[in-house]
């Protein structure tokens, strides 16, 4: 019994601590709340992409939460990284150029993302890759393998994370 409840423990935090990267943890742009450049107006961009990735952040919170269960609810979890996947695969197009924080905007997406945009597809599209394999892994019902597949998709966030992403938490 020790041995199983420090190893759930032990993977539990593990989880928690990579999935941890891929949630929304605050307002990643500002002028989707209300700030506005000098000209007042907002595109609805910001708003989108800023909705986008709290929603990714919420299904992954979602999908930890049912890991940490000892019987999880494999549909679920599927329908969540469904979710992830679909919105994974809109992220490219929620950073057109002019917004920026160069454009006047308060975001934590970093220039990176418009200096190397073969790079930043590359980051987006390993998040999608790897909630279609969350999705087909959840379908075997097999909590071990869902595990290793969400801490894999929660890597994908954090390398992205990494690159392009302002960390506020510094």
């Amino acid at each position: 019994m020790l041995r199983s409840s420090a190893t759930r423990l032990l993977f539990t935090a593990a989880m928690a601590a990579t999935l941890a990267g891929c949630s929304g943890g605050g307002t990643s742009d500002t002028a989707a709340s209300g700030d506005a450049t000098l000209t007042g107006e907002v595109p609805p961009v910001l708003k989108e992409r800023h909705d986008n990735f709290e929603a990714i952040g919420d299904a992954f919170k979602a999908v930890r939460g049912e890991l940490e269960k000892d019987a999880p609810d494999f549909t679920l979890i599927a329908a969540k990284a469904t979710d992830i996947n679909a919105r994974a695969a809109k992220i490219e197009t929620h950073f057109p150029a002019g917004t920026s924080v160069d454009d006047g905007y308060k975001t934590e997406a970093l220039p990176a993302i418009w200096q190397k945009p073969e790079e930043f597809k590359a980051a987006a599209q390993k998040l999608v890759d790897e909630s279609a394999k969350l999705v087909s892994v959840a379908g075997g019902g097999d909590k071990a393998a869902a595990g290793a597949q969400a801490m894999a998709m929660g890597g994908s966030c954090k390398g992205c994370h990494d690159q392009f992403r302002l960390d506020d938490k510094k």
